[in-house]
C-alpha cells in the first residue's frame, strides 16, 4: 500500500502532472462504481487513509443525479415532522462543516417559511410524526415555532449561522411586500447552499488524486461485465480499451443505477427505488427583486414543500417528486414543468411565470431505498450500506443506498471505516475538517480576501477585476489557473471566461466532451448563458486541446445543442 501523500499548502496541480490522466492498473485493494457525490466522497477517504482505490464512472464525474439537487446543504428541517432527529442532527452538522471546509462553494442562504395560521398543522404533524398517511397543507406559527427551535439545537454545533428569528405584521410586508397577504407570519433562519455542486464533487476526486499517487480516477469507463476469478472488465470509451481489473473489496455509489449495475456484475437485487426530482431556473427581474437574496421555503396546496432562491442572477424553482422505474428513462415532462412554474404564483401571486422565463431545466432520480407503496415525499433520505457477494466469489459488494448532498462526508465517512474493517486497517485521517480543494487556506475575513486577490493579479499576470472572477469561482485554486491563463481573450457571448482558462479546463480537468465542458466543469449551461454561438466557439477551443477532428468537432456542436434542447436553454435571452 502507499502511503497518503501531503495535501499542497495552496490548492492546485502541485506537479504539473495530469492526475485524471494515471493509467489503469491490474488490481486495486478498492474499486468504486459510480463518481457522483457518494462515490467521490468514498475516494477521497479512502486515499486520505492510504488505501489505493479506482473510481470510475459511466459517464462524467458528477453527472447523474449528483448534478441535479436543489443545491442546497441544508439540515432538513421538515425530515423533524418524520422524526428522523439523528439524520437532522447529522445533516444539521455536517451543513456547518461543509460552510468552514468549503467557504468558496457552500455559502449561508437566509430562508424563509411563511406562515399562514397560529395554530395549523398540528395534528397533521402528529400523524405524519407516527408514520402515519397525512397531508400537510399548513404549518402554523405554534408548530414552526418548535421546529426551528429543534432545528437551531442541533445546529449548535460548530455554529456558523445565526439563530432563527420570527416577522409578522408591518416588519414582514416591509420585507417582503409581495408575499401572499395571507401570509401573517415569518420564520426566519439559515441554511446552505452550494453554487456549483458539479465542481465540488470534482475537488473531492482530485483531492483524492493528490492524497494518493497510486489511485486511480476515469469517466466514461462503464463497468460491462465480469471475467476469471472475479475481476471487473472495464471498457474506456475514450479509446475503446478494455482492461480487467481485480478488487479486494467492490463499492457501489451508482446511485439510482445500483441494481443495474449488480445485474452487470452478475447480482441479482432489488436495493432500490428512486424518485424524480425536477427544477427549472427562471430569469425573471421583478421574481429575483421579491426574493430579497432569501430562499422561500413553502408548503403548496397539494401538500409539498417546494423553494424559490436566487442563482446565478436568475432563480431556481423546485422541485417535483415522482417515483420512477428506470431513471434512464427519466425527463421533465410537460406537466411538471407548468406545476413548477405555476406554484410560484401560490406563494407570490402578483408574479406569473411562462415558458418563456425558463433558461434552463433539470432532473435527477434520488437515490433512495425501495420503499415500495410508500408516499414519495415521506421516504427516507437517510442512509445505509447493502451487503451482496460477486458470484463465485468472496468478494463483498458494498451498495451505498441513501443518502444526500449535505451528508455525503458523513456517509463516506461511514462507508470508509466498513471498507477498512474488512481490509484489516486502521482509519488514520478524520476528514471531519479536511478542507476541500479551493477552501483551502481561503482568506477569513475581507483583510486577508484583499491581500489574497492582490497576490493572485500579481502572480497570474493579471488584474485585480479578473482576479475577483477566478477567485469567486474557484476558490484558491485559483492561483492554478491564473497562473496558466493570465488574463487571456475574453470570449463573445462569455465576458467572464477567457480562452485560455477554457482550455485550461478541458486539458487539465478530464473534459471528454463539450457537455462536459459546458454543464459540468463551468457554470455556463446552468447560469443560462448557452447559445449558439458560445457553443460553436467552445467547442473550437475544445477541439484545439482535445485533438478533436472537423468531424467530431461537428458532433460534438450538435449535441450539445440537443442537449440544450432538451433542458429549455436552446435560446438564451440577454439578462434584463
Amino acid at each position: 500500500m502507499h502511503e497518503a501523500g501531503t495535501m499542497a499548502e495552496t490548492a492546485g496541480i502541485t506537479d504539473g502532472t495530469r492526475p485524471f490522466a494515471r493509467p489503469i492498473r491490474q488490481h486495486y485493494p478498492v474499486v468504486i462504481l459510480g463518481a457522483g457525490i457518494n462515490g467521490s466522497g468514498l475516494f477521497r477517504d479512502l486515499c486520505a487513509q492510504g488505501v489505493d482505490c479506482l473510481l470510475i464512472d459511466k459517464g462524467d464525474f458528477c453527472s447523474g443525479a449528483s448534478a441535479a439537487p436543489s443545491r442546497l446543504i441544508h439540515g432538513g428541517i421538515k425530515y423533524l415532522e418524520t422524526g428522523e432527529f439523528r439524520l437532522v442532527k447529522e445533516s444539521a452538522l455536517e451543513r456547518n462543516l461543509l460552510l468552514c471546509n468549503a467557504p468558496h462553494y457552500v455559502k449561508p442562504l437566509e430562508t424563509v417559511l411563511p406562515i399562514r395560521s397560529t395554530w395549523g398543522g398540528l395534528w397533521a404533524s402528529t400523524l405524519r410524526f407516527l408514520r402515519l398517511k397525512s397531508r400537510l397543507n399548513d404549518r402554523g406559527a405554534i408548530i414552526t415555532k418548535i421546529g426551528l427551535t429543534l432545528y437551531d439545537l442541533y445546529g449548535r454545533h460548530r455554529q456558523t449561522m445565526p439563530s432563527h428569528r420570527f416577522l409578522r405584521g408591518h416588519t414582514l410586508r416591509r420585507e417582503m411586500p409581495d408575499l401572499d397577504p395571507q401570509v401573517t407570519f415569518a420564520g426566519i433562519y439559515h441554511e446552505g447552499r452550494v453554487t456549483h455542486a458539479e465542481r465540488l464533487a470534482l475537488e473531492l476526486v482530485r483531492d483524492g488524486l493528490e492524497l494518493n499517487p497510486a489511485s486511480t480516477a476515469r469517466n466514461y469507463a462503464p463497468v460491462v461485465g465480469t471475467g476469471e476469478g472475479g475481476t471487473l472488465l472495464l471498457r474506456e470509451e475514450t479509446t475503446g480499451k478494455t482492461h480487467s481489473v481485480g478488487a479486494d473489496i467492490i463499492v457501489n455509489a451508482s446511485g439510482a443505477w445500483i441494481d443495474k449495475v449488480n445485474a452487470t456484475l452478475g447480482i441479482d437485487s432489488r436495493h432500490m427505488g428512486g424518485n424524480k426530482g425536477a427544477h427549472l431556473v427562471v430569469r425573471h427581474p421583478r421574481l429575483l427583486e421579491a426574493l430579497q437574496g432569501r430562499m422561500i421555503y413553502f408548503g403548496t396546496s397539494d401538500g409539498r414543500v417546494n423553494l424559490l432562491y436566487p442563482l446565478m442572477g436568475n432563480v431556481l424553482i423546485g422541485s417535483t417528486d415522482i417515483p420512477v422505474d428506470d431513471p434512464d428513462e427519466a425527463a421533465c415532462d410537460e406537466t411538471e414543468t407548468q406545476y413548477l412554474l405555476d406554484v410560484v404564483s401560490e406563494i407570490l401571486p402578483g408574479i406569473r411565470l411562462t415558458k418563456d422565463d425558463i433558461v434552463f431545466t433539470y432532473w435527477g432520480v434520488r437515490p433512495l431505498p425501495r420503499a415500495d407503496g410508500l408516499d414519495p415525499g415521506a421516504v427516507s433520505r437517510d442512509h445505509h450500506i447493502a451487503e451482496d457477494r460477486l458470484p463465485g466469489t468472496s468478494i463483498p459488494v458494498l451498495a451505498l443506498i441513501g443518502g444526500k448532498w449535505t451528508t455525503f462526508r458523513g456517509f463516506s465517512e461511514q462507508a470508509a471505516d466498513r471498507v477498512l474493517e474488512q481490509l484489516g486497517r486502521k482509519r488514520r485521517q478524520d476528514t471531519r475538517n479536511m478542507r476541500i480543494g479551493g477552501g483551502r487556506n481561503y482568506p477569513a475575513d475581507g483583510r486577508l480576501r484583499h491581500e489574497f486577490l492582490a497576490d493572485l493579479a500579481k502572480s497570474g499576470g493579471t488584474d485585480l477585476r479578473r482576479a475577483t472572477i477566478l477567485f469567486e469561482r474557484y476558490g484558491t485554486y485559483a492561483h492554478a489557473i491564473a497562473g496558466e491563463t493570465g488574463n487571456g481573450e475574453v470570449l463573445e457571448g462569455l465576458p467572464d471566461y477567457s480562452r485560455p482558462e477554457l482550455a485550461f479546463l478541458c486539458h487539465s480537468e478530464s473534459v471528454v466532451t463539450l457537455c462536459d465542458l459546458l454543464f459540468r466543469r463551468t457554470d455556463i449551461a446552468l447560469g443560462g448563458k448557452l447559445s449558439t454561438r458560445v457553443i460553436e466557439t467552445t467547442a473550437q477551443i475544445a477541439a484545439e486541446v482535445l485533438g478533436w477532428d472537423a468531424a467530431r468537432t461537428k458532433s460534438e456542436i450538435a449535441e450539445t445543442i440537443r442537449q440544450a434542447r432538451l433542458h429549455n436553454a436552446g435560446v438564451v435571452r440577454p439578462p434584463t
